[in-house]
């Protein structure tokens, strides 16, 4: 198998096991606060938490809007987060690598 066979191989795996992990696995997380949540709300400064400036997005609070189940919502907005990664990291890669064919 060629080099780039396997790497499309490699790449195509972890991807479909992302998404099955965010499909199957993030609905069924814990809705227990968070670790900084927990510290906010032990110590008593969780009521003076503000709204971020991406608080109105459509995948703001691991969900997207207007899906009505939450548990696709929140499948859903993991898989919209996998492939903005994916882009950003094979846009960069594109980037690298036609930089090091010009400096050869």
């Amino acid at each position: 198998m060629r080099a780039r066979a396997r790497i499309g191989l490699f790449v195509g795996v972890g991807l479909a096991l992302a998404v099955a992990l965010a499909v199957v696995v993030a609905p069924r997380a814990s809705t227990e606060p968070d670790g900084l949540e927990r510290v906010a709300l032990d110590h008593g400064f969780a009521d003076r938490a503000e709204d971020h400036a991406l608080a109105a997005s459509p995948t703001a609070d691991y969900g997207v809007a207007g899906v009505g189940h939450d548990g696709l919502a929140i499948g859903l907005a993991g898989v919209v987060g996998i492939a903005v990664t994916f882009a950003v990291v094979a846009g960069g890669l594109a980037v690298l690598r036609r930089a090091s064919r010009r400096s050869a």
